[in-house]
């Protein structure tokens, strides 16, 4: 317990789901077998959970800023600015977002149309260098964010209401103009990661399967990262045609392939503002979905290889849920790719029981960079102490025991092990 570590800028719902583990890592402590206490806890903290994602209920809290929750706002703000600015524009923002929780979803298109957009005009209208680094510095700050809010708007064909014509068009083509600005390439989230990733689940088809890699290993990461960021362009399309979907196939490579030739006509126009406005974006967004990935990936059971649970984690932490729309219940996405990003920490209390049997992985007080990070450094102490038990045979484990562990998950797969664990991996996507 005294590794459990409650950051104060933890959002309210991981507050919840981190409390109610705590509780049962000291009944696990104890030896006790209190399943009345547990059941009472998770039914309250459920029901806590489904209180704050529901419109008709007293504790209603939509998300209007990443950095804060409402209650914060509401009791620092002076009360005039409360009332005559934040209630009017909530109420506004909530009758032309997709869900009513998601406030936040409009305040980062006007952030972005009012920030990022005319500031990448003028730099290709009056560049300067100062201007330059200052624009790719606010870009960086912005792309997790937005790259998770595109990750919402591609599972839920988008993030604004269908209810008008005129916003319906702009939810549909906004990602036109500001996806290239955050070092995406047009169309190319989806297809990778909708119509890709989530159908291979990190098989051995997966083009960013950490299966084939030593996973605290630099060099193979390195491997990972540079096949990744030179011929992603080639080996999706390639990846489309081999499994019979020439269309894909087809309309990714041309997305692809226009899109750097854009890129190229920009850079003869006017090469400085190119660069910081658009390459030095698509660089940075490279390396920081492969980072991401590999630590969503890194920690894979040898036994059941292909389960969500055993596959993927789950991280309790600020950057991945507070700033990134709960991006950090990765295992709860992989179960059902659909759920809306509010409900992930409730499915995950709902389902905390099998969690436990499937000896799925929690952490917390880490992001997928760090746990990236200290894959390479090899500290496995750190990532123990950053690890939330669930289910008494973990409860019950040393800190040695889970480094090991933990260690033991990171092992390649050999060739032999692939064909073993995988038999039908060939035939998934012709099934689908």
């Amino acid at each position: 317990m005294e590794n459990i570590v409650f950051s104060p800028d933890l959002t309210i719902a991981d507050n919840v789901v981190l409390g109610n583990l705590s509780g049962e890592i000291e009944i696990g402590l104890l030896g006790a077998n209190l399943e009345s206490i547990k059941a009472q806890r998770d039914s309250r903290d459920i029901s806590a959970l489904q209180s704050f994602n529901d419109p008709k209920s007293q504790f209603f809290d939509p998300t209007i800023l990443s950095t804060y929750d409402l209650r914060h706002l509401r009791r620092t703000l002076p009360v005039i600015v409360g009332k005559n600015v934040v209630a009017p524009y909530i109420a506004s923002a909530r009758r032309i977002v997709r869900h009513e929780t998601d406030v936040v979803m409009a305040t980062h298109l006007i952030l972005y149309f009012s920030t990022s957009v005319p500031s990448a005009i003028w730099l290709f209208y009056n560049f300067t260098y100062l201007h330059g680094v200052l624009h790719f510095l606010m870009q960086a700050w912005y792309t997790g964010s937005y790259t998770l809010m595109r990750h919402q708007h591609i599972h839920q064909n988008g993030v604004l209401t269908k209810d008008s014509s005129l916003v319906r068009l702009f939810d549909m083509y906004f990602p036109y103009v500001t996806d290239p600005l955050m070092g995406h390439t047009w169309n190319s989230y989806y297809y990778h990661h909708v119509k890709h990733h989530h159908v291979e689940g990190n098989g051995p088809d997966d083009l960013s399967s950490t299966l084939r890699y030593q996973r605290d290993d630099l060099f193979h990461f390195l491997h990972y990262l540079g096949r990744f960021f030179f011929f992603v362009w080639l080996d999706l399309p390639l990846y489309f045609f081999r499994k019979g979907q020439t269309v894909n196939g087809a309309r990714i490579l041309f997305w692809e392939l226009f899109n750097y030739f854009s890129l190229f006509i920009l850079y003869q126009l006017h090469s400085k503002a190119t660069t910081f406005v658009f390459l030095l974006p698509l660089l940075l967004m490279r390396l920081g979905l492969m980072v991401g990935n590999w630590g969503q990936h890194a920690f894979v059971d040898p036994d059941e290889p292909d389960s969500d649970f055993r596959s993927s984690i789950t991280l309790i932490d600020v950057a991945s849920n507070r700033y990134c729309f709960n991006d950090g219940y990765h295992t709860s996405h992989h179960l059902n790719p659909r759920r809306h990003w509010r409900e992930h920490p409730i499915a995950f209390l709902q389902q905390k029981r099998k969690y436990a049997e499937e000896k799925a992985l929690v952490f917390h007080n880490i992001d997928y960079l760090m746990v990236t990070v200290k894959l390479l450094q090899k500290d496995y102490d750190h990532l123990a102490r950053c690890l939330v038990p669930i289910g008494q045979e973990q409860i019950e484990l040393s800190m040695k025991d889970r480094a090991e562990m933990l260690r033991g998950l990171t092992r390649r797969f050999t060739e032999e092990e692939i064909r073993e664990k995988f038999p039908r991996a060939g035939q998934k996507q012709k099934e689908l």
